[in-house]
């Protein structure tokens, strides 16, 4: 059998029984993707792992808590033996060879019928990958693959359809974007991106991607979202595919519902892709976590666009400084000495601690720190300016001497 290379299948599995033989590290990694296919999974086995324990807990499959024994294939159409026991699993290999059941021995791929392929998923897409005797190589090649079709340097032909992705693109460092948004972008015919936004991976763009700067998009400061709803609503319309790129996440301080209205109102189709957002990104990169056991219950992200005093702010200030927990304050740098002196007159201790990170996660990143009672004059002193995420309290001092490494 080994001279001959493996013909590749894909089983439908939906409704059929699968027999699976031991509930050990093997059992643990196969049974998602059966359940997953949506097959009868019956496990025989006298014990498993907690995970495949709780699959059997939720129903996801049945078992019976015993060692194999002769009939266990009955009525199979597929089979996965994965025991310690050479005996058992040759027994119940003869069994599959007799009821004509394609069979995978983890012990023993030589005496197997059957052989599992390192597979991976991307958007509908199964990619599956046999090399003989070297498991290593399979899931080597699949995941060269998987990764390129994944961040679009493999391409593929696919229906695009047009329409909008609202993409969160993360703090800054490109390799923060998700998995989905770096695809979407590989396959955009337009980008619409913010100034925040990670922009090194405009440059990783076809020449023919129309890259648009809404920070310089037309009609004045007043105008500036209403044109680029516009311009998302335009192109869009074209029967272009259409990347809005923004910094961290859309629905975090990034207008994205404000968009994704327009575009509802105006009948085109959306995709709203989560970013990961600067307030737990930017602290973390500088060895600061949010929460904290016996520090930090709670943290509290806060727009600091408008001062505590400003008749638009939709901030209650006094119940925040009564917190003990975190405060994270976006957007806040020209505003920090009015919020800390709001803060203290409201009760948060002037000795609180404060971090202040500018162009966090980038290769600009610069960390500051300093106390609510002296924040605003070393902001000043220091020179920060935006993007800068401030955290205000004991969370500031925790990870001191145990930064992150790069």
């Amino acid at each position: 059998m080994a001279e001959h290379p493996a013909y590749p299948v894909g089983l439908r599995l939906a409704g059929r029984r699968v027999v699976v033989i031991g509930g050990g590290q093997v059992a643990q990694r196969r049974l998602p993707a059966l359940v997953a296919a949506g097959a009868d999974v019956l496990l025989v086995s006298p014990s498993a792992t907690p995970s495949v324990d709780a699959m059997a807990e939720t129903g996801e499959i049945r078992w019976e808590r015993r060692r194999y024994r002769d009939g266990d294939l009955d009525g199979a159409w597929y089979a996965l033996i994965a025991t310690r026991d050479r005996a058992a699993n040759d027994a119940a290999s003869a069994e599959a060879e007799r009821r004509r059941v394609w069979c995978v021995r983890a012990d023993d791929a030589e005496a197997a019928t059957a052989w599992t392929p390192a597979t991976g998923r991307v958007e509908g897409v199964t990619v599956a990958v046999l090399s003989g005797n070297d498991p290593r190589r399979s899931a080597a090649v699949r995941d060269a693959v998987v990764e390129g079709l994944r961040d679009g340097s493999l391409t593929a032909s696919r229906v695009r359809t047009p329409g909008v992705a609202l993409v969160g693109g993360g703090p800054g460092d490109p390799d923060l974007i998700t998995v989905r948004g770096r695809r979407l972008l590989a396959e955009a015919d337009v980008v619409i991106a913010d100034r925040l936004g990670p922009r090194d991976l405009l440059d990783e763009l076809p020449p023919h991607v129309e890259v648009i700067d809404a920070a310089k998009i037309p009609y004045g400061r007043y105008m500036a979202q209403e044109a680029i709803n516009n311009a998302l609503i335009e192109h869009a319309r074209a029967g272009k595919a259409v990347v809005r790129l923004k910094g961290g996440d859309p629905y975090v301080f990034g207008r994205g519902m404000e968009e994704l209205q327009a575009l509802a109102e105006a009948g085109i189709p959306c995709t709203v892709v989560p970013g990961i957002s600067s307030s737990i990104s930017v602290p973390g990169a500088v060895g600061i976590p949010v929460t904290h056991r016996g520090v930090a219950h709670e943290f509290t992200v806060v727009s600091g666009h408008v001062g505590p005093d400003d008749p638009r702010s939709l901030v209650d200030w006094a119940s925040l400084a009564k917190l003990t927990g975190t405060l994270v304050i976006l957007m806040g740098v020209d505003k920090i000495g009015l919020i800390a002196e709001a803060l203290v007159r409201h009760g948060r201790p002037a000795g609180t601690p404060v971090a202040v990170v500018q162009e966090g996660t980038t290769a600009t990143q610069r960390r500051v720190d300093a106390t609510l009672a002296t924040v605003g004059e070393t902001v000043r002193a220091e020179g920060i300016r935006p993007p800068a995420v401030i955290v205000i309290g004991e969370v500031v001092n925790v990870g001191a001497h145990a930064a992150p490494t790069a």
